[in-house]
């Protein structure tokens, strides 16, 4: 006779499990894993313990359990990572969406809708799953035409699903290819979260992020600002008069960068905003428009 299991029993295990592997968040992971098992929300999963699980059922929870021990990311075992309000697919093709990373939209928006009226390109570098762009592009109104690159093919695929399942996939433009160099021509807002991390700091990442998430979209050089260096180079060629380029960084990089930025377009206004743990989080820079003649 086979044994029945009731929801909170199989909870109680794996909760367990997941605290003896050194998981971080041990309760939050169990509770999410097994109502993406049981297509519940956290809440239903908890006002009903008593639900017992069918062998398949179980043996789902046992699997993902091990692998969530094992130190793969939450994310891409649930297949998805909310953002922005909205929920993205994700694999380990891509970098999981940051809760910081939403500053970057939370500044576009207001940006945007100063010129709703007259119309704006704007183009996401290292788009990833598409999370920063596709935000925009379904919160944004006005005459906006919208950009995605990656290296990645893989990950542009990402991108693509998730901006078909968030009904923008007709507004967005996807091209494959190295930072800005894929565009048909200029745009007037740059966005990007490129790799900033040093391999210099790779040994003390997380396992779930130095040894699952793609090193791509994680690593650039020794000190982490390769790809930011090579594209504050090429965005004054590809940034119009008037236009702005907002640019996530890594804690402690705001210095070096805005150096950086200094550099490539010196005559522009330069600021640097924390995020909510107080960390400089995104650089801004914002040109000045062609003088009227």
């Amino acid at each position: 006779m086979t044994t029945q299991v009731q929801a909170g029993a199989a909870l109680t295990q794996t909760v367990q499990r997941l605290a003896a592997a050194g998981v971080d968040t041990p309760r939050l992971d169990a509770e999410l894993l097994l109502a993406h098992i049981l297509g519940r929300s956290r809440a239903g999963l908890l006002a009903h313990p008593e639900q017992i699980l069918t062998p398949g059922q179980l043996a789902r929870l046992h699997d993902l359990a091990a692998r969530r021990a094992a130190r793969q990311p939450l994310a891409y075992l649930t297949g998805s990572r909310w953002f922005f309000g909205r929920e993205f697919a994700v694999t380990p093709a891509v970098l999981i969406p940051r809760p910081e990373t939403e500053l970057l939209v939370e500044l576009a928006l207001p940006w945007l809708a100063a010129r709703g009226q007259t119309g704006a390109s704007v183009v996401d570098v290292g788009v990833g799953s598409g999370a920063i762009i596709i935000s925009l592009a379904a919160a944004a109104v006005g005459r906006f035409d919208f950009h995605a690159c990656d290296l990645s093919p893989a990950a542009l695929a990402v991108a693509q699903a998730n901006a078909a399942r968030h009904g923008v996939g007709d507004r967005i433009h996807f091209h494959q290819g190295d930072l800005l160099a894929p565009l048909p021509g200029p745009v007037d807002l740059i966005l990007a979260n490129l790799p900033y991390v040093g391999e210099d700091e790779r040994e003390s990442l997380m396992p779930e992020v130095r040894e699952h998430e793609p090193a791509l979209a994680l690593f650039s050089g020794p000190h982490g600002l390769h790809l930011i260096q090579r594209l504050l180079a090429q965005a004054p060629a590809y940034l119009r008069a008037g236009g702005c380029l907002l640019l996530e960084i890594g804690s402690g990089q705001a210095a070096a960068v805005a150096e950086l930025a200094g550099a490539a377009f010196p005559a522009a206004q330069i600021t640097c905003h924390p995020d909510l743990a107080g960390h400089d989080r995104v650089l801004h820079i914002q040109t000045a428009p062609t003088p009227d003649t």
